[in-house]
């Protein structure tokens, strides 16, 4: 199995004159290595881990990424086609499992690709790759059943070209523009993904008291969508912190705070059923997040 396809030093060290790789590469291109770090934008000590393939050629080492990335990707989906083929769990279960996995497994292969646009473009090929899946099965241009049964409410293809493709396009957009270093990124997927697929798993399972304003949404499926929200994206910020992506401090974990408690508060309006909570809470996520973060 290769190994991870990319730089992960803090930005303002591959930005510096020295070359990161000649602290870890050999002459084969190919190496793991571990150095302490002192950055002055942490000021504190960070062991960061560095994962080199192919060092000399970043536009491989990304594109095995893609394809590392890819398959997982794929993986997960196929587990999830054939639980909804065999009837492990109820269609909305499964669905919101769907949800739930995809996006956050996903952001977990990040660390895999380089710093950089090149390394954002081609992670956020595979989220984008899901788009145009989407278009051709909601147009029914292609035809894929267990696809279909796995990410719609009623077994309608027509389905796919609301929430599944909004989920698509959200993912593709927080990679392709906020990438890895921002925490507009994470907020945003992990509200939409662990946010909002426990919600719906706990509020049906637990919601007996529903919302004055909204008879279709209860208190505990709201509360658990902030706190799942939240909790996720307060996982998220240590996983890549680890790499020197990102700071861990509590303006961050306050900004989750408010993203996640408007995100849920959005989510539970009627209008949002209407629109789609697959394009209301990420627009919600970046907006709030583009204020507090």
């Amino acid at each position: 199995m290769a190994l991870f396809a990319s730089s992960v030093l803090p930005l303002s060290l591959l930005k510096s004159n020295s070359d990161p790789y000649r602290l870890f590469s050999t002459k084969k291109g190919f190496n793991l290595g571990f150095q302490k770090l002192k950055t002055r934008r942490l000021h504190r000590t960070k062991v960061v881990v560095h994962f080199a393939m192919f060092s000399e050629n970043l536009l491989i080492g990304d594109l095995i990424a893609t394809a590392l990335s890819g398959g997982i990707a794929l993986s997960i989906l196929r587990f999830w086609e054939e639980t909804a083929k065999r009837g492990v769990f109820d269609q909305k279960t499964n669905r919101k499992l769907v949800h739930i996995s995809i996006g956050l497994v996903f952001m977990l292969c990040w660390p895999m690709f380089s710093s950089g646009q090149q390394g954002a473009i081609l992670a956020a090929f595979i989220p984008g790759l899901n788009i145009i899946k989407m278009f051709l099965l909601g147009l029914g241009i292609w035809k894929d059943d267990a696809t279909v049964k796995s990410m719609s409410r009623f077994g309608d293809h027509r389905e796919l070209l609301k929430g599944p493709l909004y989920y698509a396009l959200s993912i593709t957009c927080a990679c392709a523009i906020y990438w890895r270093y921002s925490p507009i990124s994470i907020g945003l997927i992990c509200n939409l993904c662990a946010g909002d697929g426990i919600a719906d798993i706990v509020g049906r399972r637990f919601g007996k008291q529903k919302l004055p304003y909204n008879k279709n949404k209860s208190f505990a499926g709201s509360i658990a969508m902030a706190a799942a929200g939240l909790l996720a994206s307060i996982g998220f910020l240590h996983y890549f912190s680890l790499f020197g992506y990102i700071q861990v401090n509590s303006k961050t974990v306050l900004g989750f705070l408010f993203i996640s408690l408007a995100a849920a508060l959005v989510e539970s309006h009627p209008l949002s059923s209407e629109l789609d909570d697959n394009l209301t809470v990420p627009l919600t996520s970046v907006l709030v997040g583009s204020l507090v973060l």
